[in-house]
């Protein structure tokens, strides 16, 4: 008995299964797959977390953000410099004119935003003077300067770094604050003695302020900087030096 119940099991099974692929293989049922499929909902292939899937609904992405800001400005300043050397080495002596210039310009709008009153306004003219005075003499004289230097000393060592220095103080040094002054002083409209006497008034005190500045500032530029990159890494220091010099040049004329 129990024999014909495991053969009428198995009969029945192996019918059904018949049946049932028979089924599958006819159009209703494929038509009813279809629907079935098409009801059910389409579940995303990749399933992400729910605290990053949280966080994208709300939109906030703090420290993605701001990594993403600090890439973009990391790799601007990694292609302006690269573009600034290019054309250091294309157009040298352009570049270094108009990096002076920016400098100088710089430099004279925070000497007036220190000295004047918060109620005066800016005096663009005076600006403009000190721009010029970078763009036309001390960029082009920079370029010069700093390749005679190469060639008269090529080591980098202390004793040539030292002769460099020295001239620089005795030499470059005293003959463009004299330029400076003169030229400022001209173009406000003093006459040849009253620039003669701001010389006299000013010239000294500069040079003993700018031999305890510049000293420091030229050993590290002749000592560590390539010869093409001095000009920059000067006016690089020259920019609170300028500060100082740009007030200077505006101070009233000298007393006859």
């Amino acid at each position: 008995m129990i024999g014909a119940f495991r053969r009428s099991s198995g009969l029945s099974g192996l019918l059904h299964f018949r049946r049932s692929s028979q089924l599958k293989g006819s159009k209703a049922f494929e038509a009813t797959a279809i629907v079935r499929k098409q009801s059910q909902p389409i579940r995303p292939y990749f399933r992400l977390p729910d605290s990053f899937r949280k966080t994208k609904e709300v939109g906030v992405f703090p420290s993605l953000q701001h990594s993403s800001v600090w890439s973009v400005i990391s790799f601007a300043k990694v292609e302006f410099l690269e573009w600034y050397l290019a054309m250091v080495k294309c157009r040298p002596v352009l570049t270094k004119s108009i990096t002076s210039a920016l400098i100088y310009t710089a430099a004279d709008l925070s000497s007036q935003t220190i000295a004047l009153p918060s109620s005066e306004p800016y005096d663009l003219v005076r600006t403009l003077r000190m721009a010029g005075y970078g763009l036309l003499i001390l960029g082009p004289s920079l370029h010069y300067w700093f390749n005679f230097m190469s060639r008269l000393f090529p080591k980098k060592d202390i004793f040539s770094t030292l002769k460099k220095m020295a001239l620089g103080q005795s030499l470059y040094g005293p003959s463009m604050t004299v330029i400076f002054f003169s030229m400022n002083a001209f173009l406000q409209g003093e006459n040849g003695s009253e620039i003669i006497g701001r010389l006299k008034r000013d010239l000294l005190p500069t040079m003993l302020n700018g031999v305890m500045y510049w000293p420091v500032c030229d050993f590290i530029t002749f000592r560590f900087v390539p010869v093409h990159l001095q000009p920059l890494v000067s006016n690089s220091f020259s920019y609170a030096w300028t500060v100082y010099m740009t007030y200077m040049a505006s101070l009233e004329k000298a007393a006859s």
